[in-house]
């Protein structure tokens, strides 16, 4: 900013001008400004149902070991957002299904659409992934628990490659016949682009309502926000995302975080879509969780905000 007096720069505060421009929603949370509204983009969602992944995707990945006190603490802190879901563990072997039951309100399963990240993943191969995937899901329906299907590396693999828009079809299309209520769309790496999610999305949605699906952008080459969009304007209405940005996959290197919540939830704010999701408490939530792990978050409006 140069040479700007302190008092000039006190008003210039990103605090300051995210309240003063309700995209912190104070009062409601993610309520519309009449004037937001009216400006909101025509062929968008009115609402997007945002997937908070943080404690599950987010964690597995970090290098310490969060004690269970500070995990609970991080959920508790989400579940005063307005946050509709919030993924909160994972489990690797089947027979956990029936052990969870009684405080699980939804489950899900974790294919790919790639033979190699499958196997490195969940060490069987796509067919016997599905397999496997039809006995926990009918688990489920018997509880009355609702199944979610995730297919990774929908737009690229670290060990293959490209990744052709039918097979991510084809195995999203057996995850959907077999139950699962909503297919998260996972760019495992964050290799995709406008673009590319396009094509992908052009192909799937040939076979699945739109209102059945969800897409989970991995932020490594910063095109996840960009993707996102492309997703939202081609009728996709739920989206995952980590506080903080927080993530990766263990069997992808060099894949870096989920999209920020923060960073999404600015962005829908911005667009004059609801969320329901007080943006300043994600934000609170984040810092709390990063210091608990000693990392800087990778929200850019955080950063922003924290640090001015």
């Amino acid at each position: 900013m140069g040479n700007v007096p302190s008092a000039v720069k006190h008003c210039l505060s990103y605090q300051q001008l995210l309240r003063e421009h309700l995209w912190i929603a104070d009062s409601v949370a993610g309520a519309l400004d009449p004037a937001q509204e009216s400006s909101q983009l025509s062929g968008l969602p009115e609402y997007v149902k945002i997937v908070e992944v943080g404690p599950r995707d987010g964690l597995q990945n970090e290098k310490v070991i969060v004690p269970t006190d500070t995990k609970i603490e991080f959920i508790n802190q989400l579940s005063q957002t307005g946050l509709p879901v919030i993924e909160v563990t994972s489990f690797v072997s089947s027979r956990w299904v029936p052990q969870v039951a009684a405080g699980a309100t939804e489950i899900s399963v974790f294919g790919a659409a790639s033979e190699s990240f499958s196997k490195k993943n969940i060490n069987c191969s796509i067919e016997e992934s599905m397999e496997k995937f039809e006995e926990v899901v009918k688990s489920a329906r018997h509880m009355n628990i609702p199944a979610r299907g995730y297919v990774s590396c929908a737009l690229g693999c670290p060990y293959e490659g490209s990744i052709t828009p039918q097979k991510v079809t084809e195995v999203s299309k057996r995850l959907y016949g077999m139950g699962c209520y909503e297919i998260s769309l996972g760019d495992t790496i964050g290799v995709g682009t406008p673009g590319s999610m396009k094509k992908m999305l052009e192909s799937v949605i040939k076979e699945i309502p739109p209102s059945a699906l969800a897409v989970h952008c991995h932020d490594t080459y910063g095109q996840a926000l960009a993707n996102i969009l492309t997703a939202l304007q081609m009728g996709i209405n739920v989206v995952d995302s980590a506080v903080s940005g927080l993530g990766g996959c263990p069997y992808a290197k060099g894949a870096s975080g989920n999209v920020a919540t923060e960073d999404l939830i600015y962005m829908l704010n911005g667009l004059g879509l609801n969320t329901g999701v007080n943006l300043y408490k994600v934000m609170e939530a984040g810092n709390f969780i990063c210091k608990a792990v000693s990392k800087t978050t990778n929200s850019k409006v955080a950063q922003a905000s924290f640090n001015a």
